[in-house]
């Protein structure tokens, strides 16, 4: 008996180690898909406003990437936009793009193609004013820009700390940027924090309530979705060039990064079902 009852308590503890393995392997896995990632960051705009924070993002993202073991090429080349090329990629990231970015309607379809793939991407700041005039891409973003409050300080809320990409990122934070708004908001979007928008100084109070339609007290800020095979994250944050030498606010970004890295399975094309841009959606 007492042989056996060893034997149970041994049988008892190979187990837990084999589950605690399984799941150290699990959690290593969805790390490591940001590890030895390749990331293009692509920063053309079209005619219009353009951020003088750019170099600063893509500094920022390239020291996140040395830092966390993913390699960053740059582009603000729309030639880049072909299959073969963004087969190369495991996400895109579209920092302060503004406007139309693309130069043909292959490019856009290519891009297309690849988010139906089962590509990644992230999009930062002012994405939502890109692409204003193509129907598929607001809908992959979750809106298209209106209109947002002055620079200035205001609080934000996480209301999925649960999220990865909410990993130390502050419950209530208190910061200098721009309350974004957007309309044509995609249903599909999940949303991670939002705007406080009784902190917003009240001498825009007009636009406010004009801008934020039918939400009330709160407004999206960071979100994310599954759309059409791909996996998108989007935050309205980071206008000024200071904001990517924040370390709250770099481990912000490099958060969605990871969480957009970590849903990364492959590309399979026999899922890109996009003739033209304009295609119907399919799920």
């Amino acid at each position: 008996m007492c042989q056996k009852g060893r034997f149970s308590e041994m049988s008892r503890f190979i187990l837990l180690i084999v589950l605690l393995l399984t799941a150290m392997q699990a959690i290593h896995a969805g790390d490591g898909r940001l590890k030895n990632s390749r990331v293009l960051v692509y920063t053309k705009n079209g005619k219009g406003y353009v951020h003088d924070n750019i170099p600063s993002a893509v500094t920022c993202v390239k020291e996140l990437g040395a830092a966390n073991g993913f390699s960053v090429e740059v582009s603000d080349d729309a030639a880049v936009f072909t299959e073969a090329n963004l087969k190369k990629y495991q996400l895109l990231i579209f920092t302060s793009t503004n406007n139309d970015v693309f130069d043909t309607d292959a490019q856009r379809v290519a891009f297309r193609r690849y988010i139906e793939a089962g590509g990644g991407f992230v999009g930062v700041h002012s994405v939502t004013g890109t692409e204003r005039n193509w129907k598929w891409f607001k809908q992959m973003l979750g809106e298209t820009f209106s209109w947002h409050a002055k620079f200035q300080k205001f609080r934000l809320k996480t209301i999925d700390p649960s999220h990865p990409s909410m990993k130390e990122v502050p419950a209530v934070w208190d910061r200098e940027d721009e309350c974004y708004f957007g309309k044509e908001l995609y249903p599909g979007m999940k949303v991670l924090m939002v705007h406080e928008l009784a902190s917003l100084q009240p001498e825009q109070a007009d636009l406010i309530i004009k801008n934020k339609g039918s939400f009330a007290d709160y407004y999206p800020a960071v979100w994310y979705q599954s759309f059409e095979g791909g996996h998108i994250w989007v935050t309205t944050l980071g206008h000024s060039k200071e904001s990517y030498q924040d370390p709250v606010y770099r481990n912000h970004l490099l958060q969605g990064i990871r969480y957009i890295a970590s849903q990364y399975k492959g590309l399979d094309y026999s899922k890109a079902h996009a003739i033209s841009k304009d295609d119907p959606l399919k799920n």
